[in-house]
């Protein structure tokens, strides 16, 4: 039971690092896309850089959603199996006694 709960700790850390590896990835080529339109016609910054700021906007969402979802399934308590309930002791008979 213990090397489970150790187990999805480390599967947390390994899914938030990756979580947060693939949001730097993503708004990194949003700020990249972004800036070279803005470089390209300066005329139209301010609409790019709302389109940019809507669009990380939903990339940190997603990120935040995900990572409550990672640390959620690592802090979940393995499911107890049932065990078959013992039969209670016969009681004693008068011819016992």
């Amino acid at each position: 039971m213990e090397s489970a709960l150790g187990m999805s700790f480390l599967g947390a850390g390994f899914g938030a690092g990756l979580i947060v590896f693939g949001a730097a990835l993503g708004i990194g080529k949003l700020a990249t896309g972004a800036l070279e339109g803005m470089a390209r016609q300066p005329e139209l910054s301010g609409d790019l850089r709302t389109a940019m700021i809507i669009a990380a906007a939903l990339i940190e969402g997603f990120t935040f959603f995900a990572l409550v979802v990672t640390f959620m399934l690592a802090t979940k308590t393995a499911p107890q199996t049932p065990t078959a309930p013992e039969k209670p002791a016969a009681a004693p008979t008068a011819e016992h006694k």
